[in-house]
């Protein structure tokens, strides 16, 4: 067992200890969200579910099925998803509402800004089927643009969970903030990162990766199902004498500013991983903030200004550069540049 793995698997993060392992189990992140929203229902009877006819889909199946009385099925009609479900909330309802993230944020996004967001209505919003691992239903599905349209309204708040357990938390956790939220979720089985003791709080990202005492050669910035892959190829580069940290940022907006100026610090070289367009996610929100506080070289690793297509899904992630070559050959680039 490698220091690395020592000292990550000691450490109050509470990880999966099969992180490495081939038989790590898989599991949707979008099944943690249906099972939240389960949860979620338990605890607050003013939880209500809308869906845009996609139940099964976006697993809200699961609370329909628990609380009948408290679900409606919009059917294909996602603008009306977005403004009944404001109208629910002014009158103290806590609505959660599903679909496609293609769809919602996508296909009403003016009325998540103008109903829920400019109204600060507490809605939570759960896009299904978001990135390119959507697979074989092509670029008009896969939603790689939907961080950028959502960090950029105000009063929202915008997560990207690492796996199906932290999407639970996040789920159940979201109704605490009383304000608008969007919640990103993958379609595919997903490798299984945390477990119920690992530490969740909105807001707040989580090293998974490295001794947070001891400086690295490069630090990687992470978000939803790639976090993974970003583990992955910070154990392989061990092997390379090459030192990286991963920090899991499963809260986008607001950004946890000081875990990202610490990892700055601590690297002084970050590569940012995310299954979405570069331009407006995760690794702008990085760059940002950085370039104001403390700039520092980094390698972007996401869609490159381009629609996605039709394949399996890791044929997709590899062909659009998101896969482990690709970050392992970024941490290379930037390690250089810092020099």
């Amino acid at each position: 067992m490698s220091n690395q793995y020592k000292i990550m698997k000691n450490s109050l993060q509470h990880l999966n200890p099969k992180i490495f392992d081939k038989d790590v189990e898989k599991v949707p992140i979008r099944k943690g969200f249906g099972e939240g929203l389960v949860l979620a229902g338990e605890k607050d009877s003013r939880v209500v579910g809308l869906c845009a006819d996609l139940t099964e889909s976006t697993q809200m199946h699961l609370f329909k099925e628990k609380f009948p009385e408290r679900f409606i099925e919009i059917g294909v009609a996602e603008q009306n998803l977005a403004s009944v479900a404001s109208g629910l909330s002014a009158m103290g309802k806590v609505p959660f509402i599903t679909s496609y993230a293609m769809f919602s944020p996508g296909r009403n996004w003016e009325q998540i800004r103008t109903t829920i967001c400019y109204n600060n209505r507490q809605v939570i919003i759960a896009g299904s089927h978001a990135g390119v691992s959507v697979g074989p239903d092509g670029g008009t599905h896969q939603a790689i643009e939907d961080i950028a349209i959502t960090r950029v309204i105000p009063n929202m708040t915008v997560i990207s969970p690492c796996d199906y357990i932290e999407a639970r938390k996040a789920t159940v956790a979201s109704i605490a903030l009383g304000t608008p939220v969007y919640i990103r979720l993958a379609r595919e089985k997903t490798s299984v990162i945390t477990t119920d003791q690992t530490p969740f709080e909105i807001g707040k990202a989580n090293l998974l990766y490295g001794n947070p005492d001891v400086k690295a050669d490069v630090g990687i910035v992470a978000t939803g199902a790639l976090v993974h892959k970003a583990l992955l190829v910070a154990e392989a580069l061990k092997k390379e004498k090459i030192s990286v940290k991963v920090l899991n940022v499963h809260t986008i907006k607001p950004l946890d500013e000081d875990a990202v100026l610490t990892l700055a610090k601590n690297c002084g070289a970050l590569v940012t991983v995310e299954e979405h367009q570069i331009a407006g996610g995760l690794g702008g929100a990085v760059a940002e903030y950085l370039a104001s506080v403390y700039p520092v070289p980094i390698e972007f690793i996401g869609v490159r200004d381009q629609f996605g297509q039709s394949g399996t899904p890791n044929e997709l992630i590899e062909y659009y550069g998101m896969g482990e070559f690709a970050i392992a050959n970024a941490v290379k680039v930037v390690r250089q540049r810092k020099k």
